[in-house]
């Protein structure tokens, strides 16, 4: 068990729904030490990928790509769920489904933040149906950048988000893979990870 799965295991609650609360350590409130740890083994797994850029979406990946990017040295940029007034200029916009907010919301990034040359690392905290990530996906695609390489803190594997993913060519890294999760008594699978 990594120190991820320790943590789901110890803090983590399953409610019924396909439901995984982190809320105590993740998407809520942050452990910024457990943050440092996942920035970490995501620089060891895609220490062979030239990165000069993370995206992620607003707001639980903000907090994880915020601290990834220290361990590679390179800026964020955070795909915002509304348009405000201090956006201005060309944007791209993707629609996106939440598995979790049960809604869909159009997300939008400057298109002078992201670059052609731009080789870019994907962050997020979920990964449940893949909805979130393929809309990040065909903003970067959309600029004319690089995908190199897609970090996700707590992956579904059994809803279809990351074979998606992963069957669209993508290399994609989850810290936690989910198994299955029993929500009367609590317990919580994980699939192998590499060591």
């Amino acid at each position: 068990m990594n120190f991820l799965e320790k943590k789901i295991v110890e803090q983590g609650v399953v409610e019924k729904g396909n439901v995984l609360k982190v809320d105590r350590f993740l998407n809520h409130q942050m452990d910024i030490e457990l943050f440092n740890e996942m920035g970490k083994e995501f620089k060891k797994r895609f220490k062979d990928v030239e990165i000069n850029k993370i995206i992620t979406i607003e707001a639980s990946g903000i907090g994880i790509a915020c601290v990834v990017a220290q361990h590679f040295n390179v800026p964020v940029v955070f795909a915002k769920k509304s348009k405000s007034i201090n956006i201005e200029g060309e944007m791209y916009i993707a629609e996106v489904e939440s598995f979790t907010h049960k809604c869909k919301n159009q997300v939008i990034v400057s298109k002078k933040l992201i670059n052609p040359e731009d080789k870019i690392l994907i962050i997020d905290d979920f990964l449940a149906n893949g909805c979130a990530l393929q809309g990040l996906i065909s903003i970067v695609n959309d600029a004319g950048a690089e995908v190199a390489g897609i970090g996700i803190a707590i992956e579904k594997g059994f809803q279809n988000g990351g074979k998606i993913i992963r069957n669209l060519g993508y290399r994609l890294e989850s810290l936690a893979i989910v198994q299955s999760m029993d929500p009367e008594n609590g317990t919580i699978k994980f699939l192998p990870q590499p060591v």
